[in-house]
């Protein structure tokens, strides 16, 4: 036993002895396109199972209600970079990611690599080229990582021609065996090449090994990183290309999920009378049949599925290195993808299949494991909430950090979406419950929309329709326009007085 002489030399020494320096936490971002927030069985899938994801939400925080920015790659991914609206980014429509002298100024990942971090990004980048500046390694411009690609594919798959019954994929430039719900299963049986064949037409099975997929590619690449970047503190961006069209699986993941067995979305046929996508349906008849949906949805899932096994590989090199309790990792798509819904395909739509996306977190030693937020969230948050868990001073942006949220304090009950072309919707605003669609002038023809989340939830019965429900709901339509517009003012929108001068309509006239 130590004397009273001994006690105090040993207390003296540990008191003047310097303190442990404690890292910054680390951060891992993985990024999916087109990825729908239902699609994963932590949201409520009854078909495919993502255990490695579900693990996030176990582990971390799911975000029950996130929205993306824009129901559209570049403004999205912008948007969740910078924090930035469209007003202020000025990135409105996919192109602009191939404009060399836009700069929508510092990203998270630009202010933390002026901090020390090391910083890296794999995969699809789609985001004007000035904002990826400070990556370590190179981020190639939108058609250089098509190139790089197809340069590694080429390294270990050898090409060979079409045979019958199957067609050529420009992404992987390989063939694949083309789904009869796929735009031009016709030429692939009569050995004819089409012409004019976009990603959004091709769904099959590609000829191409599981490990050099489209979404091994950019997920060996993180992998290697991590071992690179171990020491930190680091930023690291592993971006997946699927579940983006081209429609394509590799095995095992083809026929994974039978077509036939599969359940419809009770809103993939449904009186569209009073819906604010009515016209743009109409042009999209070659999906209005429930077995070409259900094969879309079989493919989809495939692709699904394997997102899911790549994000366990990387989380899996996480908890080797033993990087995984002071990492924030980050889990979200840029939008997703309506897949029947509304009669619809493809994105650009304010429905919840387009704009509603996974968000998932986890940091362990400041996340209570297994907390949901319900209230509405935006990809403009994860800049703020981004440099929040990591201590950086983030600068003011339209977004909020979603600690607080995280941490069962109040915050904003509602979050806006944008997105418009010429008579069509441009803003959507969401609270828990309730969501408005509606145009930006009082010009436009769009019709507007809205909807009970809580009594309906695919969005089947637009209460700005029948007469009835019109003047029911007029004093909650006006509500939710209010907070529009405080939006609008928030960040200097130049539509703003526009929206205020509309009169709401499901006709499209004002």
């Amino acid at each position: 036993m130590m004397n009273r002489r001994e006690f105090l030399i040993a207390g003296a020494a540990t008191a003047s002895a310097p303190a442990q320096a404690v890292k910054p936490p680390n951060l891992l971002v993985i990024i999916s396109d087109q990825l729908r927030f239902d699609a994963l069985s932590s949201m409520g899938n009854k078909v495919v199972e993502t255990p490695n994801l579900d693990r996030l939400a176990r582990e971390g925080t799911r975000f029950e209600n996130a929205m993306c920015a824009c129901p559209v790659c570049v403004p999205s991914r912008t948007g969740m970079l910078t924090g930035k609206s469209m007003a202020n980014s000025t990135v409105r429509d996919n192109p602009q990611a191939q404009d060399a002298n836009l700069d929508v100024g510092p990203t998270y990942d630009n202010l933390l690599h002026d901090r020390g971090y090391k910083s890296q990004y794999y995969g699809k980048w789609h985001v004007p080229y000035k904002a990826a500046r400070t990556y370590d390694n190179k981020v190639a411009d939108v058609p250089g990582e098509h190139r790089d690609f197809l340069a590694y594919i080429d390294q270990h798959v050898a090409r060979r021609q079409p045979a019958k019954g199957e067609l050529n994929s420009p992404m992987y430039n390989r063939p694949y065996t083309a789904s009869p719900v796929d735009a031009h299963y016709a030429d692939a049986q009569a050995g004819v090449k089409p012409e004019n064949y976009s990603q959004q037409d091709q769904f099959g099975l590609v000829h191409v090994p599981k490990e050099y997929s489209l979404a091994a590619y950019p997920t060996d690449l993180a992998i290697q990183a991590l071992g690179e970047m171990k020491d930190g503190p680091f930023s690291l961006t592993c971006s997946i290309g699927p579940p983006h069209p081209p429609f394509l699986n590799v095995e095992p993941y083809w026929g994974m999920y039978p077509w036939a067995d599969l359940p419809l979305s009770p809103n993939v046929f449904h009186d569209l009378q009073w819906a604010p996508y009515r016209q743009r349906a109409a042009t999209m008849a070659f999906y209005h049949d429930a077995e070409r949906v259900k094969r879309f949805e079989s493919i989809y899932y495939g692709m699904v599925k394997e997102v899911d096994d790549q994000a366990g590989r990387i989380l899996r090199r996480l908890d080797d290195l033993g990087l995984t309790r002071n990492t924030l990792v980050v889990f979200t798509a840029d939008h997703g993808e309506m897949m029947g819904s509304h009669g619809l395909v493809s994105k650009m739509v304010l429905h919840e299949e387009a704009v509603h996306v996974p968000l998932l977190m986890r940091l362990p030693a400041a996340m209570r494991p297994g907390t949901v937020v319900h209230d509405p969230v935006s990809g403009l948050d994860l800049f703020a909430t981004i440099l929040d868990y990591l201590d950086v001073p983030a600068p003011p942006r339209d977004g909020d950090s979603l600690r607080p949220l995280v941490q069962g304090k109040p915050g904003a009950d509602y979050r806006v979406s944008e997105w418009g072309v010429r008579n069509q919707p441009s803003f959507m605003v969401r609270t828990r419950d309730w969501k408005l669609i509606m145009a930006d002038s009082p010009q436009s023809r769009a019709f507007d929309a809205l909807y009970d989340l809580n009594n309906d939830p695919y969005e089947m019965r637009n209460l700005l329709g029948e007469p009835a429900d019109r003047k029911a709901s007029a004093a909650r339509a006006e509500e939710m326009k209010e907070r529009l517009l405080a939006w609008l003012a928030r960040v200097h929108s130049p539509v703003r007085e526009g929206v205020k001068a509309r009169k709401l309509s499901a006709t499209g006239a004002n």
